[in-house]
């Protein structure tokens, strides 16, 4: 048994608004969910995603308009890539030129083409160029022929690689598929999404804060499964969060030797438990337990408007 790949990423923003131009504008891909950050509810909790918000296609904000700028460095998943249909790149970089979108030349990693930018807070992300199977949201602003398919993968920088290497492979049971040089890929058996560990021995320590990510997410079917992990992640000595509950799935939370944040989360009930499919996004969900503080909640958030 293995976790199914990654469920989604988590990152800081500096703003909601500039936040939903980028990833809802630029990228195409659909605001599935807004609604706030539970332990902190007057900051926006902004999801993305393809059409129904399927687990795996998955990026996700807090907006802290008064964060400190965060710093690339180990300890930190670094880049994210997500998956586009081979033979687009060229038309990506037109699309970036024409939105002033920083990004480099297209590179080649494991046999696949990469395009690596950055989003409008110095975020590392990339779109990697594959057969992706996976059906792309089709009522944003990018054909369909080019259209995001989902998250392909995720970089993080580590002062050494073996024991995080110990608990991908021999407690979360995942395969190594790759090496070149100091960078290490590898996959869960099921589901999509790879890490690739680069070791950076000298390298700076990274800095949470606006354009870095908060941590990222593996996923499995169901609330039996994440409890049958908690137990195998105890008993290999991780220090794991007890179940919460974020609404559209449950979670458990720890960090790996290396000093990233990681998340176990269920595939259930998904995003469509508050709101019919066809207006996923198009209001401000509050769970329950913050119904009555709505007016207050409302009151602190910036207005926003998706375009």
């Amino acid at each position: 048994m293995s976790v199914n790949g990654l469920h989604h990423v988590t990152a800081i923003a500096s703003s909601a608004q500039g936040n939903i131009d980028f990833y809802a504008g630029v990228l195409g891909l659909r605001l599935v969910k807004r609604t706030v950050n539970f332990d902190d509810p007057l900051t926006y909790h902004l999801y993305y995603g393809t059409e129904l918000g399927a687990p795996g296609t998955i990026l996700t904000f807090f907006a802290w308009p008064n964060a400190y700028r965060g710093r690339v460095g180990s300890g930190q998943v670094n880049a994210t890539a997500l998956s586009v249909p081979k033979g687009s790149l060229a038309w990506w970089q037109g699309r970036f030129k024409i939105h002033r979108v920083n990004y480099d030349l297209p590179l080649t990693r494991f046999g696949d083409e990469v395009l690596p930018f950055q989003d409008h807070d110095g975020m590392q992300l990339a779109l990697v160029a594959v057969d992706d199977e996976r059906p792309p949201w089709q009522g944003g602003a990018v054909p369909e022929e080019y259209a995001i398919r989902g998250i392909h993968g995720v970089t993080a920088h580590e002062e050494g690689y073996q024991m995080t290497a110990e608990l991908l492979t021999e407690t979360l049971r995942f395969t190594q598929v790759g090496q070149d040089g100091n960078r290490f890929r590898y996959r869960a058996h099921e589901g999509h999404g790879a890490i690739d560990i680069v070791c950076t021995p000298d390298g700076p320590r990274s800095r949470g804060g606006v354009g870095a990510v908060h941590h990222i997410a593996w996923r499995v079917p169901e609330d039996s499964d994440q409890l049958a992990w908690r137990k195998t992640l105890v008993s290999a000595g991780m220090n794991v969060s007890p179940v919460l509950d974020r609404q559209y799935f449950h979670s458990i939370y720890f960090r790996e030797p290396g000093g990233v944040l990681f998340e176990i989360a269920t595939d259930q009930p998904g995003f469509a438990t508050d709101e019919p499919k066809e207006k996923l996004g198009a209001s401000l969900k509050l769970p329950p337990w913050l119904e009555g503080a709505r007016q207050q909640i409302e009151a602190g958030l910036e207005p926003i408007t998706v375009p």
